[in-house]
C-alpha cells in the first residue's frame, strides 16, 4: 500500500481467471470495485454521503444521489435533516414574491 498526502493506493492481485470472470460482467473492473466499495460504505454508514462524493470523484450530491439510486440504496436522511431541509424550505418560500 502506497500512501500520498491523505490519498491511499492499494493494489491487489486477482488471478487472471477470476479477473478474466468478473471482467466478462462488462465494464471496467476497477471502476465497478471501487463503486461496490462506495455501495457498502455507504449502507453500512461507514461513509458518508460526502466521502462517497469524495471517492467516486463526483461534483455534485445529485450526482450521489443518482448513483445510489442506481444501485437501489435509500438515502440515508435523519429526522434531524428532515427538519433541516423543511426550515430551509420554509425560509425560500418567505423570501419568494407572491405569485397572482
Amino acid at each position: 500500500m502506497q500512501c500520498r498526502g491523505t490519498r491511499i493506493w492499494r493494489s491487489s492481485h486477482i488471478p487472471d481467471d477470476l479477473a478474466r470472470s468478473l471482467g466478462s460482467a462488462g465494464g471496467d473492473l476497477s471502476r465497478r470495485t471501487l463503486d461496490a466499495l462506495a455501495i457498502d460504505g455507504y449502507r453500512s454508514g461507514k461513509l458518508t454521503e460526502e466521502q462517497v462524493r469524495r471517492i467516486l470523484g463526483y461534483g455534485t450530491r445529485m450526482q450521489v444521489h443518482g448513483f445510489l439510486k442506481e444501485h437501489d440504496v435509500y438515502l440515508n436522511y435523519s429526522p434531524e435533516e428532515l427538519e433541516q431541509d423543511m426550515q430551509t424550505l420554509r425560509h425560500l418560500r418567505e423570501r419568494e414574491p407572491a405569485r397572482g
